[in-house]
């Protein structure tokens, strides 16, 4: 059973979960279906489809059908996941390598299996009644004395913090990109907090230099498959003279003249896909080339960083947290509080207003 990705006659991505005879699984067909017409994006198809992968290897080994699966078999599922193992390439080496899979990606893929089941529920595709993964009922109203609480399958994970890039690694980085074009995707994820979906997809027209602003634009048509997470559009302030100064540099002179395309950032050179939009593999790609020269070759470091980076300097810098939220582009607050757990201003004032008290006592 693998995640199999094809191209439809019109350029977009196919994702499919099909069988060792190589025959699409089709209730798997129909919901991946079902979420394109829903507008998820093909990175969410693909974690889906390979999620339930996952899902279905187990009802291959169990000789189970997805209706047969209940909630006294979940255990055995949770059981199966921490037994299977990711095969992954090593990084910067030849071969590959076996790991657990992390809390994270095994909670991903119970969502994902949950979510499924909403969806065969919801469209009569299955004979169960409800979702083996959800608790069900009012979590509000108190359960009857002879039936316990039912708790969602969820593992406990860790809350990590972001890491940011210190100002050593920043200025290294920087200072081996002399190409205009990267040097100004760099510059736009540090210095605005874009992601790098939305890099990729600025068009000439969202570049407002007068008021020193970007526009971020919801789109979904890019030719290479790069997506903007969010619908929300937003504006974001460059008052940080550099990364206007740069893209202004890239776009009147490295930029290609003869390019017919409207997207800013473009494959220079004179290779097949010269003068096409740069993908995300291919900003990953410059990314990892430029930290490698500089010898920075941990796993945390990606082209994200850079936007880690940039929230966080603002929190330090004492920007409110609503005000970050708006900046960042984020839909919940939630999503913000990742950065206001690296330095908390109170804590730090408090921390220091005690110290100050306890040197003054006799």
């Amino acid at each position: 059973m693998r995640v199999a990705k094809s191209r439809t006659g019109d350029g977009r991505l196919n994702i499919a979960l099909v069988d060792d005879d190589e025959s699409e699984v089709p209730l798997v067909a129909n919901f991946l279906r079902t979420l394109t017409a829903r507008g998820c994006s093909p990175n969410t198809l693909i974690a889906y489809a390979h999620d339930l992968k996952h899902f279905y290897s187990f009802l291959h080994a169990q000789d189970l059908s997805p209706d047969q699966f209940t909630v006294r078999r979940s255990p055995e599922f949770l059981i199966y996941l921490e037994q299977e193992r990711y095969q992954g390439r090593v990084r910067d080496k030849g071969g590959t390598a076996e790991a657990a899979l992390s809390t994270a990606t095994r909670n991903r893929i119970l969502a994902a299996v949950s979510t499924f089941y909403e969806y065969l529920i919801l469209t009569g595709a299955t004979d169960n009644l409800q979702n083996p993964f959800d608790p069900g009922g009012d979590k509000r109203q108190p359960s009857p004395p002879q039936r316990p609480i039912r708790r969602s399958a969820r593992l406990p994970r860790v809350h990590r913090l972001p890491r940011p890039l210190s100002e050593e690694q920043v200025s290294a980085i920087l200072s081996v990109t002399h190409s205009l074009r990267d040097r100004a995707i760099f510059l736009l994820m540090l210095q605005g907090g874009l992601r790098p979906g939305e890099v990729l997809n600025l068009h000439l027209a969202d570049i407002q230099y007068g008021r020193r602003r970007i526009l971020i634009r919801y789109r979904e048509d890019h030719p290479r498959g790069v997506r903007t997470k969010t619908r929300a559009e937003r504006a974001v302030d460059l008052l940080e003279p550099e990364t206007l100064a740069t893209l202004s540099a890239y776009v009147a002179g490295e930029r290609p003249r003869n390019a017919a395309s409207q997207y800013v950032f473009l494959v220079g050179g004179t290779s097949q896909q010269a003068l096409q939009p740069l993908s995300y593999a291919g900003l990953v790609k410059s990314f990892k080339r430029r930290c490698q020269r500089v010898g920075l070759m941990d796993r945390w470091i990606t082209p994200h960083s850079l936007r880690h980076t940039h929230a966080t300097r603002l929190w330090q810098g004492g920007m409110r947290e609503l005000s970050l939220q708006k900046r960042l582009g984020h839909a919940s607050f939630e999503a913000t509080q990742c950065y206001t757990r690296v330095t908390d201003h109170d804590l730090v004032a408090d921390y220091q207003k005690a110290l100050s008290r306890l040197s003054k006592e006799p």
